[in-house]
């Protein structure tokens, strides 16, 4: 019977639903985590009856039926979340459509819109980081502060200066690469509050004057996942699975009768 195969398809279709929104909700204090949602097309359908309207004999309708859906695509949310005061000197917020831009040892790029940096000290030099080491980049590749330092600044546009212990002068370091996409949810999620580019995404772009957005120190851009919206999506989704499942029974129950016809 076509309607087992198609509520299958609709009760998996539904698990993949309720994954995406699990995810969301484990991570609703993650710093600048983007929501996802799943996206969802009808398959092929069978043709029992078709219009034609040659001789004279047509219909104005079909007669046909589908065969149950697939997702077609996970699409992650840029809208920004809320910003957290933290009064930390290298915790920084984007506030618009930017991403800072990180290397890794193997100098692959990365992006990402977690701005909880760390001071990295290395043979009495110091850079910026994220948790996990990678380096933050600026116009002039890896930000590197030197040493005895006192006092971090970030401006608005980006520029980071330094005051040092011996020195009541703010020396500018450089530009923090601040950048943007045509196409940000063709971005790869990689882990770690990393993306990675596509070619979906197209070749990120530097931003010029602020238009990728205003760099806020000692902020943080909490998750923009809504808990409440994240719960009704479940209930639904739930629902749905439910509904699925009883039509695989019901399937099954016709089936049973007509095994148990007698002549």
């Amino acid at each position: 019977m076509r309607a087992l195969w198609t509520a299958a398809s609709g009760m998996k279709a539904q698990q993949l639903n309720i994954d995406t929104i699990s995810n969301n909700l484990s991570n609703v204090n993650t710093t600048g985590y983007k929501k996802q949602r799943i996206e969802f097309k009808d398959l092929m359908y069978e043709k029992l009856r078709r219009t034609d309207f040659n001789q004279g004999n047509g219909k104005p309708v079909n007669l046909e039926v589908g065969h149950g859906v697939t997702p077609a695509a996970s699409v992650r949310s840029f809208t920004s979340g809320s910003f957290e005061q933290t009064d930390n000197d290298l915790d920084l917020a984007i506030d618009g459509q930017g991403f800072f831009m990180v290397r890794d040892n193997n100098d692959n790029l990365f992006f990402t819109k977690d701005g909880s940096f760390k001071l990295s000290i290395e043979d009495g030099e110091a850079r910026i980081t994220t948790a996990d080491g990678y380096y933050v980049q600026s116009d002039m590749g890896d930000v590197e502060l030197g040493g005895d330092i006192s006092d971090i600044y970030v401006s608005s546009d980006g520029m980071v200066s330094v005051k040092r212990t011996d020195d009541e002068e703010i020396e500018e370091i450089a530009m923090l690469e601040i950048v943007k996409f045509a196409n940000p949810a063709g971005l790869e999620s990689v882990g770690k509050n990393l993306l990675k580019e596509t070619t979906a995404s197209g070749e990120f772009v530097e931003s010029f004057e602020g238009d990728a957005g205003e760099v806020l120190q000692g902020f943080l851009e909490t998750s923009n996942v809504q808990v409440v919206e994240e719960m009704i999506k479940l209930i639904t989704a739930q629902r749905a699975y439910e509904v699925n499942s009883k039509s695989i029974q019901t399937a099954d129950e016709m089936l049973q009768m007509a095994n148990n016809l007698r002549r």
